[in-house]
């Protein structure tokens, strides 16, 4: 008896120590990103398709994407995604957004931005150290409104899906030139230990839903369709 509440008092403490490890900047990231997925639930017009949603094998959010630029811009933004799980969703994995950019700008402004990952081999991709975006994993601007039959070629073909959300209202944004990687030291601090994103995003060796990302997990829950019951 007293062995067994060794163990589970171990157990206890290793936890804490993990959900320690994670600092105010990454709980606000998780949060932020939680609030976006409830916004786009909670539109009237339903800015990104519900039916897209349906059709996604990952969501990512990366919420206050930073973009400033003097004659030279750029954009970089940390966030959080997920992928399906069978009928729910795997544990989140932290990741990073890096873009730059040339043109005569002047002034700076912070976007919310949605990637709907559409298809397996967007996840390969997804899942490699890093990802050019329109290179090696093909990306279009996202269509908006409740139907998406007016969706061009490049929209059907693309792995991945972006939406960017300024002022309340989600439109489609093209992410070309753009790179995606995990974030690893944020990751080391969410589980504890040194992980693989794709480990984490397929839910392989006892990866389970750290206690800090409850937030972003239960947002994703409510964006999904119920699921259909047969009699």
């Amino acid at each position: 008896m007293r062995q067994v509440l060794l163990v589970g008092t171990t157990l206890l403490a290793s936890a804490v120590v993990m959900s320690a490890a994670v600092n105010k900047t990454q709980r606000e990231r998780i949060e932020d990103a939680a609030s976006v997925l409830r916004e786009i639930h909670q539109a009237p017009d339903k800015d990104v398709p519900e039916d897209l949603w349906e059709k996604a094998s990952c969501v990512a959010v990366i919420p206050s994407v930073k973009k400033a630029a003097f004659i030279v811009g750029g954009e970089y933004g940390k966030g959080v995604i997920s992928c399906r799980n069978g009928a729910g969703w795997s544990a989140p994995s932290f990741m990073l957004l890096e873009k730059g950019s040339f043109g005569f700008q002047i002034g700076g402004e912070s976007v919310d931005l949605v990637l709907l990952v559409m298809n397996e081999r967007g996840v390969n991709h997804l899942l490699q150290d890093k990802v050019a975006l329109g290179g090696e994993a093909s990306v279009a601007a996202g269509p908006v409104g409740r139907d998406t039959r007016a969706m061009t070629d490049a929209q059907l073909k693309s792995e991945i899906l972006s939406y960017s959300r300024s002022q309340g209202l989600f439109a489609g944004i093209d992410l070309t030139g753009g790179v995606l990687k995990p974030d690893g030291d944020d990751n080391r601090d969410l589980y504890g230990r040194d992980i693989a994103p794709r480990d984490i995003l397929h839910s392989k060796k006892g990866v389970v839903v750290p206690r800090a990302a409850a937030p972003f997990m239960e947002a994703l829950k409510r964006t999904s369709p119920p699921k259909q019951t047969t009699r």
